[in-house]
This record gives structure tokens, sequence and C-alpha cells, in this order.
């Protein structure tokens, strides 16, 4: 009987690519596609950055207002989906969504640039926009009203944690004979599979 792979494997592998995209794009390593389902049981996918990553799963913020909000709150599941064109490998990952907690959220809101804080009470996400007009001056409104000092971090702005329960692993090959390695959680680790391409 094969026995489960360590828990840190999956997540080992993924940091190793993470590791060699970075060095060739610098500029969107950390861009995945993140599918939801809405109530409905209609998909919908949108590109975003990887902010952290770790054992305890992948990490990237938004308006907890926004659309993805309000289907992550209707359904705590997602896919992301990592394409690194220059390595010709993907990486897939499926699993539960949950909040990270406002001590991180804090922390990391406060590293984001002025105008991106400014931006995140700004900006009603997703909802009807009249005119780019209307936008630009909810802007000028939230400068003048934190001109000076820190901004804080809006009580509906912040982050959620995928923790995967199945990665995949794709590898470009001649002929289209690719290479597909995936990783189902098992207990306390993983049970490692091949798939034909």
């Amino acid at each position: 009987m094969r026995m489960p792979l360590p828990f840190s494997a999956p997540f080992a592998h993924f940091g190793v690519l993470f590791g060699q995209a970075q060095q060739v794009d610098a500029e969107s390593y950390n861009a995945f596609v993140l599918a939801t389902v809405d109530g409905e049981g209609k998909p919908h996918a949108r590109v975003l950055l990887l902010k952290d990553f770790s054992e305890l799963g992948f990490v990237f913020y938004t308006n907890t207002l926004s659309a993805k909000g309000a289907q992550l709150a209707q359904r705590a599941q997602a896919s992301m989906c990592f394409w690194w064109p220059a390595l010709l490998q993907q990486v897939r990952m499926e699993g539960p969504v949950a909040p990270v907690s406002a001590q991180e959220a804090d922390a990391y809101f406060a590293t984001r640039p002025r105008l991106s804080q400014e931006g995140a009470w700004a900006s009603l996400q997703s909802q009807p926009l009249e005119s780019r007009q209307t936008l630009l001056s909810r802007l000028e409104g939230i400068q003048s009203l934190h001109a000076q000092g820190p901004i804080p971090r809006p009580p509906h702005w912040s982050g959620y944690r995928l923790l995967p329960q199945r990665f995949e692993f794709w590898k470009a090959c001649p002929g289209r004979l690719h290479e597909r390695q995936c990783f189902e959680r098992e207990g306390e680790g993983w049970r490692e599979g091949l798939l034909y391409p």
C-alpha cells in the first residue's frame, strides 16, 4: 500500500515553481485566475494577485462586498489556476476558502501604496458606476478626509485564504503528451498520482 506523502510535498513543489516564475517574469509571476460559483451555480473567473502562501494556504485580498466576496460568502469553495508561459507550466488547486484574520488584513493593507489604500475606500467594487468621474470624485473625497496620517483599512476590505484539497501540476511536453501530476489530500498527507494528458 502506498503511504501518503508528507503534508508539505505539494506546497514545496509549488514553491520551487513560484520561485522560478519570479525569476523569469517579475511583473506577473503571482497572477492567477480565481474561479468561484454564485448561488445559482454559475461560475465566475477573474485574475488576481497572490499575496502570501504557506502550508496554511494561499492568500489574496479584495473588497468583501464585491461579486467574488458575495460568492465566497454563499459557497466558500474556490479554484485557483497559475499559468507561467515562460516555464510552460501551470498549477491548479481547489479547496475551501476562509477569511484571514483582521490582524493579517491590517498588516497587509498598511504595506499597500497610498493610492491603492484610498482606492479601497473609494471603490464600490462590482457595483454599477455612472461614470469614471464619479469614481474620481469619490477618490478626491477620501483623499481630503484622510489628508493627514495613515489610512485605516476599510471594514469591507480583507483577505481570503484557500486551503487546497487538491493540486494539479501541468507541464507542457512535445506532441501534447503533457505531464499532469496530482496531489489529493489524504488524512494528514497527500496521495500522489498521474493523469493522462
